[in-house]
């Protein structure tokens, strides 16, 4: 069973139906194309040019991770990308090439080549395309769209010795086992048990809607870190939330990411009063400098300043090159009245990806067994303290194929039986309908202002503890809201939201330093002699 559509999810699903036969059920809470993957606009990072080479990618890897990347981790992206850039080619995936019939290749903030695969901007949307045509027409693989994962079914599910599921303490340090989910139709309103027989995927994607400005969609509500961490899988490196440094600033508007490629190309950073500001914070690299530096640089303009948006300019570059690189943030801006091959485009920083997540080996696999993890719900020790641009499709790809390769030679020469283990059903017996939602539907909104406020591009112990105590009460009011009501998505996004924010601020305050992602005005510098190491919790 797989949780999640996007692109690690489906590239799971359909090499295990390839490789094995076996039925394969995707999960997905709302449409099947709905999905982070499918709003990623800059592309796929892999070695497909003479002029680059693998060891250049994993040095870049591994300087934008500030030295928490786990190298043979980065060993293994770089190694094994060409291939699997080669399988969404094989799969129908229609890549942007040049005059000469080759692969087209973009450059991007960190990276020292150009090495970036796209389809011009909207790589995401064309992956996703792909590959859930190759999922629909595969005779092996079902998908329920509009159906939401509650909980993991472990070892606590189990009938004999078991507590019921809404009243179980935390976790011991056991060796559980994963036996599927507890899922709700969302249109009924009921919730069954889906039980699996080989395996569980955790591929639900980011958590973005913790923070009150995001790229993210509405339903990255990290999900599966929430429902996992619940489980007793361990997560690791939560502190590390990268910020796009420009997002389209329209306050009517919904957030909207100009695509990292867009500075690449040759645009400029500007503040109001029309400075070029990099280079009092990057002299070097200037626009080109990782996201880290540039959302940081934005944020301390902003408040130097006191404005609300600084510009990115691009309209010292040919109109007709715009228009062709970046056709979908060309007719987005158009629609909110900007021409932005005539005027600069007015930007800010907004939470974008999550480094951390669920602790996954080389394998995808987690510390719970038969239960496996990847995308941006995952903590692989590639990404380390910080992103490089691309590297995260690449990832997705990489381990959702390693990972199904492990299942696959679990599997080799076994017959899968069906689950023999016999599971609680879910009990909602003396709740009752909502009829207080409007109360405690406000809470996503403080929690994400909270998150914005206190847990943001810059960070201190008082902002991360006052956060703390909030988020506390804050989550066991939902809890206890959680109990005593029968269970709708708004109200298990809403529990998952507090609860992946109150990791992040925990393993915000656990770090004493400042590296990568993670910047403390106490502890200001980066301290490579105590905390070279993950958060794991």
């Amino acid at each position: 069973m797989v949780l999640g559509s996007g692109s690690a999810g489906l590239f799971f699903a359909l090499t295990v139906a390839e490789h094995t036969g076996l039925r394969v059920l995707i999960v997905t809470k709302k449409e099947r194309s709905e999905s982070n993957t499918n709003y990623a606009q800059g592309g796929i990072a892999s070695v497909e040019s003479d002029k680059d080479s693998l060891e250049a990618h994993f040095h870049d890897t591994i300087i934008a991770g500030a030295g928490l990347c786990h190298e043979d981790a980065v060993r293994v992206l770089v190694k094994e990308g060409q291939e699997r850039v080669k399988d969404l080619i094989d799969l129908g995936a229609r890549f942007t090439k040049s005059r000469s019939g080759k692969l087209h290749l973009g450059r991007e903030g960190g990276h020292s080549a150009n090495r970036i695969v796209h389809a011009r901007d909207f790589t995401g949307r064309e992956l996703e395309r792909a590959l859930l045509h190759a999922v629909q027409t595969h005779p092996k693989i079902t998908i329920l769209e509009n159906h939401f994962a509650v909980e993991l079914l472990t070892d606590h599910q189990r009938k004999h010795g078991s507590v019921p599921q809404k009243d179980r303490k935390d976790v011991s340090d056991q060796r559980l086992s994963c036996y599927g989910a507890y899922i709700l139709h969302e249109a009924t309103g009921r919730v069954a048990i889906c039980s699996a027989a080989a395996a569980v995927m955790i591929a639900t994607g980011g958590a973005g809607q913790v923070y009150l400005h995001t790229t993210n969609p509405l339903i990255a509500t990290g999900d599966g870190v929430a429902m996992a961490f619940r489980a007793g899988a361990k997560i690791g490196n939560m502190e590390f939330i990268q910020f796009h440094p420009t997002t389209l600033y329209v306050p009517e508007a919904n957030s909207f990411l100009i695509s990292e490629a867009v500075r690449g190309a040759g645009g400029i950073l500007i503040n109001r009063a029309g400075e070029r500001f990099m280079k009092q914070y990057d002299a070097a690299r200037m626009e080109l400098a990782p996201r880290d530096i540039v959302a940081r640089a934005i944020d301390a303009e902003l408040k130097r300043r006191g404005d609300s948006h600084v510009f990115l300019d691009v309209s010292h570059l040919p109109a007709r090159s715009i228009r062709h690189e970046f056709p979908s943030i060309y007719k987005r801006c158009n629609e909110l009245g900007i021409d932005i091959t005539k005027e600069p485009i007015p930007v800010v920083p907004a939470a974008h990806y999550s480094c951390g997540g669920v602790v996954a080996s080389l394998d995808g696999t987690t510390n719970i067994d038969r239960l496996y993890v990847a995308g941006e719900a995952s903590m692989t020790g590639v990404h380390g303290a910080n992103r490089l641009a691309s590297n995260s499709l690449l990832e997705s790809l990489v381990w959702s194929r390693r990972a199904a390769m492990h299942l696959i030679h679990r599997l080799h020469g076994k017959k899968p039986s069906t689950n023999k283990v016999s599971l609680m059903e879910w009990d909602e017996s003396g709740t009752e309908n909502a009829e207080e939602w409007i109360y405690i539907s406000h809470d996503r909104r403080e929690v994400q202002e909270l998150m914005w406020d206190y847990a943001g591009i810059v960070r201190s112990n008082y902002r991360l503890e006052r956060a703390t105590r909030r988020l506390k009460l804050i989550r066991k009011e939902i809890e206890d809201y959680y109990r005593r009501t029968k269970v709708t998505v708004p109200l298990l996004e809403l529990r998952n939201i507090a609860e992946v924010a109150l990791l992040i601020v925990r393993s915000a305050l656990r770090r004493k330093e400042s590296r990568g992602l993670h910047y403390t005005t106490d502890y200001p510098k980066r301290d490579d002699l105590h905390w070279l190491r993950d958060t794991i919790l």
